[in-house]
């Protein structure tokens, strides 16, 4: 148990791997980057003669998944705005990678406090970007005095609560699974630990990046209403 707080310090460090040009890049950064080459790869090698007419068994197994995974971001926004479901897909895509990735030997990108606050930046902007495409700027602006003017400070202080919201949310429970997973292992460090880890590694890692992406399109159509 002594040992927790020094292993939790270590989790939270974010060493730099390699820098360039003076910039520091973090593994963070680094097993992001792996990510994003093996999609690509996948990408480009499970596109590659695709047919119209007689497709076969592969294609449209890949299909399905495609359509099933679009439906998902689809399903959160609505079908109006489904314009918004591909960045949807795209993040779920990313977290269920990223939080599921440590059972490979990488550090998840999610422990690093700044990958949940770039990605609750990213999705913030969005959000606002859907609200003034929708109603205009000037509509945008009014719709912060809603239902009363009287409310306006606390719907302006909503705007960075949310990111604030989105980012600490997916990090703490990415960290809180740390954490209860190394008090079990102290607990019973043999078999137990396997059966949580099912849960933790696997299931919790899920149910976080559906939760992030969920809320996303959540306060998309919020804005949009």
């Amino acid at each position: 148990m002594g040992n927790l707080g020094p292993k939790l310090l270590e989790e939270l460090q974010c060493e730099n791997v390699f820098t360039i040009g003076g910039i520091g890049i973090s593994e963070s950064v680094v097993v992001t980057w792996i990510i994003m080459a093996v999609f690509l790869l996948a990408a480009i090698l499970l596109t590659r003669n695709l047919k119209v007419e007689n497709p076969g068994r592969g294609q449209l197994m890949l299909e399905y998944i495609v359509t099933w995974l679009q439906g998902i971001g689809e399903g959160i926004i609505g079908e109006e705005e489904k314009g918004y479901a591909s960045y949807l897909t795209s993040i779920l895509i990313y977290l269920g990678v990223a939080n599921l990735i440590g059972m490979l030997g990488f550090k998840p990108p999610t422990k690093d406090l700044n990958v949940t606050a770039g990605l609750a930046l990213m999705s913030i902007f969005l959000i606002e970007y859907a609200g003034i495409h929708k109603k205009g700027f000037r509509g945008w602006l009014k719709s912060f005095t809603q239902p009363i003017a009287i409310v306006t400070p606390i719907n302006i202080l909503e705007v960075f609560v949310k990111p604030l919201s989105l980012c600490m949310r997916l990090f703490g429970n990415v960290l809180g699974a740390f954490v209860i997973m190394k008090l079990i292992e102290c607990i019973l460090p043999v078999g137990l630990p396997v059966i949580f880890s099912a849960y933790f590694d696997v299931f919790d890692g899920l149910i976080q990046a559906y939760v992030f992406v969920f809320l996303t399109g959540l306060f998309i159509k919020e804005a949009i209403e």
